[in-house]
């Protein structure tokens, strides 16, 4: 039986007992319906894991008595900076949860030309702390023990004109390049994909005007919730450690 992993953002010690907060408590106890001595995994996001055993469960409220720590660690050996223009409701939650699955290190939201998403700042406050929830279980539902750093959302040029990587790659479907023909990253990788409407010409020439290669995936295209899915599974398939 796979035991339950818990995030806690907290710092976590073996030997000692820490209360769940409302998120550990709701998964472990409404959602998963763990009682009293159900062992558990609790990791905090700075690396590694602790085994525990759920304690005092009571209606509102339960305890996890922390065990052993394990320096166990799934991240992938590329760090990849995942640009991801904002799609509508769960097709957005759907890139977040799976780009997590799949080991990228940072995510930014961010808003282009084509994008069909406004959000004014308390929208966007609320869609952030949203994404952040779907990282936290995504980690737990994956094995990660690091949280992706996920950053407020930007325009498109302005990350564009931040953004710091030793290899930056864009989807174009008119690009003359495909992923087994560039070499591989030196340090860390950035991905930018578009929005549901794709990016402007304009959008794109930016891009490769700011470093970064066109790269094309096959003949067809791609809705923007398939297209970094697919490139990140095949990115980490050359360079990184899937099917390793």
């Amino acid at each position: 039986m796979r035991i339950p992993r818990i995030y806690i953002p907290a710092p976590l010690q073996g030997g000692t007992t820490i209360e769940l907060d409302n998120n550990g408590f709701s998964h472990a106890v409404r959602v998963l319906r763990l009682t009293e001595g159900s062992p558990l995994t609790l990791f905090n996001g700075e690396g590694g894991e602790y085994a525990a055993t759920l304690c005092d469960v009571e209606k509102k409220r339960a305890s996890a008595a922390i065990g052993e720590y394990s320096p166990r660690e799934s991240e992938s050996p590329l760090p990849i900076i995942l640009g991801q223009c904002i799609s509508r409701g769960e097709k957005m939650d759907f890139t977040i949860q799976k780009a997590v699955e799949l080991g990228v290190t940072e995510i930014v939201p961010l808003f282009s030309e084509r994008c069909g998403v406004k959000l004014d700042k308390e929208r966007s406050d609320k869609r952030t702390n949203h994404w952040q929830n779907t990282i936290i279980s995504a980690c737990e539902q994956s094995g990660r023990n690091r949280l992706p750093q996920l950053h407020s959302p930007l325009t498109l040029g302005q990350w564009l004109g931040t953004l710091e990587a030793s290899c930056k790659l864009v989807l174009d479907p008119c690009a003359s390049h495909s992923l087994p023909q560039l070499p591989r990253p030196e340090k860390n990788l950035a991905l930018l994909i578009g929005p549901e409407g794709g990016l402007s010409d304009t959008e794109i020439d930016h891009a490769t005007r700011t470093g970064f290669t066109g790269i094309r995936l096959g003949p067809r295209i791609l809705r923007t919730e398939t297209a970094g899915l697919t490139v990140l599974s095949a990115i980490q398939l050359l360079w990184g450690d899937l099917g390793q």
